[in-house]
């Protein structure tokens, strides 16, 4: 089979594919690795054309345009950081339950803010946020096995893959810079969380709604993004290159069919070749003032957060951090507090930053885990105790736009073991994220395989209804 230009040049249409893919432009990885892959980028039929990530209105009114998302994984104890429980003291080594010996936070908890709420010790910088926050003690999910429990965080699935929630967000919302992907994943080494690439994936969406991931810790931008300009090649050879590839494209449409598959790849170089200086620059910490550098705070943690601000800022609809190292089975006593000091000074200073810039106002803050941890000893404990894995209460905030500040929603048992005043599934939280960036989550749809799809599809899941949190809403 082949394709004519108009001028009779001929071009086997295998080979020319060969081309398409293999045209000696410099992207290589580009941070967009996941969205050149043949396998991912190709597995939906996608008739996106070639803008799908234009900026869109949403059908109502919303308050967060944005969204930054903080997935604590590993789980962090909700006993020992946002859900006080000492009425567990009164219990301290007696059983309770069926899950073990009672073991009561060695950590005190403090009233902060206008609102009192209380907050452990652990957090002394993000405690001072507490009036920007609403803590919800009373979510719950369905499994507590970490791939099973992160995966069902972002996608709101424990069984198929589907999209995650930033693929739904910036399907609906499309993106505010064209320059740069609408979702972008942040880690910092150490390889991928448990479920990997399903985390931040588009599943059966269109692959260019899927989020790049980029890992923080590799060191300047061009280790970050790896081939993020071409040694090889000029920038205006770059252009003429592509526009070569338009043409071509408009003759193939023309003469034969178009094909989705090659214009989702030609949308994912148009992207690879902008990011070439907006990526540079957004990720380039160092042209932030010393002052700023430093109230994030100089490691991992803080370049992270200054990072996301940045992306923020630059017009990227959703930005995930990865900030794990949660999973405290044993010596809880000294590790969650190390933890918690990574997180919290850059965490804290993240929300000063966007309140000074009049952006915490339209963007949504997320911190939380995959499920919380059992109020009693791990294994019934040992010289360093820890606290096991708990599907059944946790708890996670919320901060900025369209929150409600200074609001402590639901509540779990006098242990802290299980939610029983207003429970939140995930789907439930899934809902409210949808809500707050003006959509209702039964209407984003995308037909699939013969049926219509959306994030809070409850097939196979723990609940018989969705609702958005409105408890949480200001």
């Amino acid at each position: 089979m082949y394709e004519y230009c108009k001028n009779c040049v001929r071009i086997p249409l295998s080979s020319r594919r060969q081309f398409l893919s293999r045209l000696g432009m410099g992207f290589g990885a580009l941070g967009l690795a996941s969205l050149l892959r043949e396998d991912s980028l190709f597995a939906a039929d996608s008739d996106a054309g070639l803008s799908p990530l234009t900026s869109k209105i949403p059908p109502f009114p919303a308050k967060a345009k944005r969204v930054i998302h903080i997935f604590a994984a590993g789980a962090p104890s909700q006993v020992d950081t946002w859900d006080p429980k000492p009425g567990l003291v009164k219990y301290d080594g007696q059983p309770i339950g069926e899950r073990g010996v009672a073991m009561p936070s060695p950590f005190k908890f403090e009233r902060h803010g206008r609102s009192g709420i209380e907050v452990s010790e652990v957090f002394p910088k993000l405690a001072e946020h507490v009036d920007e926050m609403a803590v919800i003690r009373s979510m719950f999910t369905d499994i507590p096995a970490h791939e099973i429990a992160t995966v069902m965080m972002n996608t709101g699935s424990r069984q198929i893959p589907k999209p995650s929630v930033g693929s739904w967000a910036i399907y609906g919302l499309g993106t505010e810079n064209q320059n740069m992907p609408g979702y972008i994943s942040l880690h910092s080494g150490g390889g991928l969380p448990p479920g990997g690439t399903q985390n931040w994936g588009a599943a059966f969406l269109p692959g260019v709604f899927q989020g790049t991931s980029i890992n923080t810790a590799a060191g300047p931008v061009d280790k970050m993004i790896e081939n993020i300009s071409s040694p090889y090649v000029s920038g205006s050879e770059q252009r003429r290159q592509l526009d070569l590839i338009h043409q071509l494209n408009e003759l193939h449409a023309q003469d034969l069919q178009k094909d989705a598959q090659l214009e989702a790849r030609i949308e994912a170089y148009e992207i690879a070749f902008k990011m070439q200086a907006a990526a540079s620059e957004a990720f380039n910490v160092g042209k932030e003032p010393d002052n700023i550098q430093n109230m994030y705070g100089k490691n991992a943690q803080g370049r992270q957060m200054l990072i996301a601000r940045r992306l923020l800022e630059s017009g990227v609809r959703f930005v995930q951090v990865w900030a794990g190292g949660w999973d405290h089975h044993q010596d809880i006593e000294k590790r969650l507090p190390e933890r918690a000091r990574e997180i919290d000074q850059p965490l804290a200073a993240l929300m000063t930053d966007l309140k000074q810039r009049g952006m915490l106002d339209s963007t949504l803050v997320i911190w939380g885990g995959e499920f919380g941890r059992t109020p009693t000893k791990d294994r019934n404990g040992n010289a360093n105790p820890g606290r096991d894995h708990n599907a059944k209460g946790f708890s996670l905030w919320m901060a900025g736009g369209g929150v409600k500040g200074g609001t402590v929603y639901g509540s779990t048992d006098e242990f802290g073991a299980a939610a029983v005043e207003n429970p939140v599934h995930i789907h439930d939280l899934h809902a409210t994220i949808l809500h707050l960036l003006g959509f209702d989550h039964n209407n984003l749809n995308y037909r699939y395989n013969g049926r219509d799809f959306h994030l809070t599809d409850i097939a196979g899941s723990s609940v018989t209804s969705v609702n958005v949190v409105k408890g949480v809403l200001a």
